[in-house]
């Protein structure tokens, strides 16, 4: 049996089968936890959520921005992007059962000392805080006033954590931290605009994994979201998001191991009309 943790697939269901394939994938024994943003902008959409629910006994999913968007669209509360590929999901026959399934994942995931989000983590949280928050925003998102959520979900404010937070801000400030962070102040000021590489972080910022004496800093941290920073794989921090959809590789990590295995991005994953911007 082996646990296999992966990068962004965003819909580049080609190469999400080829990483299957080159792993050796033993649907009877293996797990994977997909580190979210299963969906959008590559073409197979609709293909990687049919996969994922027929093999959901299989995996550990948390949810990316681009997860919670298809959700958001699916309920006409915000309209498709310039560059989305969701058509297909939204029309498909079972997109009710999928989308109902996805929306019943969860925000962060914890098991043998590694916590899996999406994006990031804020300084001041250590893993258990950390988790129970996420736990507030997952009981929204499967219960009956998710959405609500969803109507006031969008927005950069507030940008930092307060224990004093309380209804959709604070559900917001969690929900952002776990699904878009990348950088941020020593004090845990989010920034969202920056995607780019180390050296260009603006000034007053840091990767949010370097953050001095943030409470998560001996937890096992597995991410994606950031494909600009590439491989990482140190101090307890491993990003995996390589940048499939954007020509780059699709990565797995065996969690017992540490070893990385990758495939090449595939040209049918990627839509003629593509011409949104990495995120």
């Amino acid at each position: 049996m082996a646990t296999y943790a992966i990068g962004d697939i965003q819909g580049c269901y080609h190469a999400f089968q080829a990483l299957l394939e080159k792993i050796d994938f033993d649907e009877k024994s293996d797990r994977l936890w997909l580190v979210g943003d299963l969906v959008n902008r590559g073409s197979g959409s609709l293909e990687v959520m049919r996969w994922c629910y027929e093999h959901q006994d299989n995996l550990k999913v948390v949810l990316g921005n681009h997860d919670l968007h298809a959700l958001v669209v699916a309920e006409g509360i915000v309209a498709a992007h310039k560059g989305d590929t969701l058509d297909a999901l939204l029309a498909a026959d079972d997109s009710k059962d999928l989308l109902y399934w996805l929306r019943h994942q969860h925000l962060m995931y914890h098991e043998n000392n590694y916590l899996m989000v999406h994006a990031g983590l804020l300084p001041q949280w250590g893993a258990e805080q950390a988790l129970s928050y996420a736990a507030e925003v997952e009981q929204v998102l499967h219960g009956d006033d998710y959405l609500n959520f969803f109507r006031h979900m969008y927005g950069n404010w507030p940008d930092h954590w307060s224990d004093d937070l309380t209804g959709v801000d604070r559900l917001r400030v969690i929900t952002n931290a776990a699904t878009r962070l990348r950088i941020c102040s020593v004090d845990g000021q989010m920034e969202f605009k920056f995607k780019g590489e180390l050296q260009d972080i603006p000034d007053g910022y840091v990767p949010w994994f370097d953050v001095p004496d943030r409470a998560t800093k001996d937890t096992q941290v597995i991410f994606g979201h950031w494909s600009a920073l590439g491989l990482q794989q140190r101090e307890n921090i491993y990003a995996l998001d390589t940048g499939c959809l954007w020509g780059g590789k699709l990565t797995a990590m065996d969690i017992e191991t540490k070893a990385i295995v990758q495939v090449d991005s595939h040209p049918l994953d990627k839509p003629i009309t593509l011409k949104a911007i990495k995120s």
